[in-house]
C-alpha cells in the first residue's frame, strides 16, 4: 500500500476538523450532497454522493438500528473483531473533481490505553502507529459517524472546495432531501443508481473543470 502524502517536508500540514452539517439535494440533478462544516460555521464543503451513501450517512447520524446490519455497520463490527479502531478520517486531496480520503486505523489497545506521558497521534503528528486505508469520502464519513470518530480535512482542500454557509438555504435543502427520501421507493432507488452508472459509462462528463466535486462512485 502506497503511503498517502499528508505530511510535507517532515512537518504536519494544516488540517481542519469538520462536522457533518447534513445532507442536501442538488436541485438540478436531484443528486444528494453531504455537507461538511468547519468549526467557525462559516465555511462548508459540499461533496456529491450517491443515493445509497446518503441513506447510510443519515442512518449513522440518526443512530437508526436497521433490522439487518448495513455495510458500514458491518465494517464497524469487523474493526472491533480485528482489534482495530477508527482513530480519524482525513479528506486529504481533491483531484479531477474527486475527493480522496483515508481512514486512520489504530489498535484498540493503543486507543484505549495510550502510553503514559506520550502525545496522541492527533497532536504529535506521528503517523507510524496508524494504518492508512484509502477510502471514498462517503464511506469514510458513514463509518466515522457510526464510530464517533473525528473527520479532518486539509486546510488547502477546505480553501479550494468550500462555499460560504447559508443557514436558511441549508434548512430548505435538508427539507427537500427529506421529502425526496420519503417519496423514494426501493424500485426508484435502483432505477436512480442504474441511471447514474449508465451516465458515467457514456460520457465521463464528471471530468470537466466545470463539474462539481464529488465522491468517487
Amino acid at each position: 500500500m502506497r503511503p498517502l502524502a499528508i505530511i510535507k517536508v517532515g512537518r504536519p500540514v494544516a488540517m481542519v476538523e469538520m462536522s457533518v452539517a447534513g445532507i442536501a439535494l442538488d436541485a438540478a440533478s436531484r443528486t444528494p450532497i453531504v455537507l461538511l462544516r468547519d468549526p467557525s460555521g462559516r465555511r462548508q464543503v459540499p461533496i456529491w454522493i450517491d443515493q445509497s451513501q446518503a441513506h447510510n450517512i443519515m442512518a449513522g447520524l440518526q443512530g437508526t438500528e436497521p433490522v439487518r446490519p448495513l455495510s458500514h455497520d458491518l465494517m464497524a463490527t469487523l474493526l472491533i473483531a480485528g482489534g482495530l479502531a477508527l482513530d480519524r478520517v482525513i479528506v486529504h486531496a481533491i483531484e479531477d473533481n474527486t475527493f480522496h480520503a483515508v481512514l486512520k486505523l489504530v489498535s484498540r489497545t493503543e486507543e484505549l490505553e495510550p502510553p503514559a506521558g506520550e502525545e496522541t497521534s492527533e497532536t504529535s503528528g506521528e503517523e507510524s502507529d496508524c494504518l492508512d486505508i484509502d477510502a471514498r469520502p462517503s464511506d469514510a464519513i458513514a463509518l466515522a459517524v457510526r464510530t464517533g470518530s473525528s473527520i479532518w480535512m486539509l486546510e488547502e482542500v477546505v480553501a479550494q472546495a468550500s462555499i460560504p454557509v447559508d443557514a436558511e438555504a441549508d434548512a430548505e435543502d435538508q427539507s427537500a432531501f427529506n421529502r425526496f427520501v420519503d417519496d423514494l421507493s426501493p424500485a426508484a432507488l435502483v432505477r436512480h443508481l442504474r441511471d447514474r452508472r449508465d451516465q458515467g459509462q457514456e460520457g465521463e462528463s464528471g471530468d470537466s473543470d466545470d463539474s462539481p466535486a464529488s465522491d468517487q462512485l
